[in-house]
């Protein structure tokens, strides 16, 4: 497709994964923050990508940053990565999935909600899926579970891991959105927009033809990113390195 372009007059901020680190997101929020001043604009959307939980150590504060979040100059936009995905679930009580989700960050996460996980281990199952919901506030479980899967922005759409090559929008499922990786990651087709997103992790953004991937390992890599997109321009933002253009200048 041609060098593609954001909706006149807008611009958007992306940031990749969280992963309950609560530090690297304060100091991210401040990048933009002096960017937007620097660079001021009145229509500015800033797009959470999902997995904003589990791994680091404070994704209750996180999530009590972010539902709280506000700002004059920035509308925030949250998306549901598959982190928050198994979160709901353990909170409405499905089974099977809470000693896998203590494996891959549901511990760390428990643990900023003050649980002990080495108790909640010991547990049986029912026992320790109810005192997980008494713990995590409903309002907290209210905004997660209101989190969209896709924002489609001019030529870019934004998800959580990317989307199944061949398959028209409206029809990709919402595991696929949340999930994927291989054979989207692969891919090299036209989509017929850019998808930007995180869910698999590089050492720095991957800026391919179709997509963009910006997903940096924050929570043991200490770098935290956001992707800035106006008109035919792209930038990055991150913890490490501050600003730095990747396309054409403002």
């Amino acid at each position: 497709m041609a060098d593609p372009v954001t909706p006149h007059g807008f611009r958007a901020y992306a940031v990749g994964d969280v992963h309950g680190r609560l530090d690297l997101l304060e100091r991210l929020l401040e990048l933009i923050d002096s960017d937007l001043s620097d660079r001021p604009k009145r229509k500015t959307l800033l797009i959470f990508l999902g997995d904003l939980i589990d791994r680091g150590p404070e994704s209750r504060g996180v999530i009590e940053r972010l539902r709280t979040f506000h700002h004059d100059r920035l509308s925030p936009y949250f998306l549901a990565g598959n982190h928050e995905e198994i979160l709901l679930g353990v909170v409405s009580g499905e089974r099977g999935l809470l000693k896998d989700w203590m494996t891959f960050g549901g511990a760390e996460c428990l643990g900023s909600y003050g649980l002990d996980p080495v108790e909640i281990g010991t547990l049986k199952e029912e026992e320790a899926l109810a005192s997980i919901k008494r713990a995590i506030p409903d309002q907290h479980v209210r905004f997660i579970a209101d989190f969209a899967d896709t924002l489609r922005f001019g030529d870019y759409l934004f998800v959580h891991a990317g989307i199944r090559p061949g398959v028209d929008l409206p029809q990709q499922s919402q595991a696929d959105l949340r999930w994927i990786r291989s054979p989207f990651l692969e891919d090299e087709g036209d989509h017929g927009f850019v998808v930007v997103h995180g869910h698999s992790i590089s050492e720095e953004v991957e800026l391919r033809r179709n997509r963009i991937g910006i997903d940096t390992g924050a929570y043991h890599t200490g770098t935290l990113t956001a992707l800035g997109l106006e008109g035919m321009c792209k930038w990055t933002l991150d913890t490490a390195n501050g600003i730095n253009e990747i396309g054409p200048s403002h």
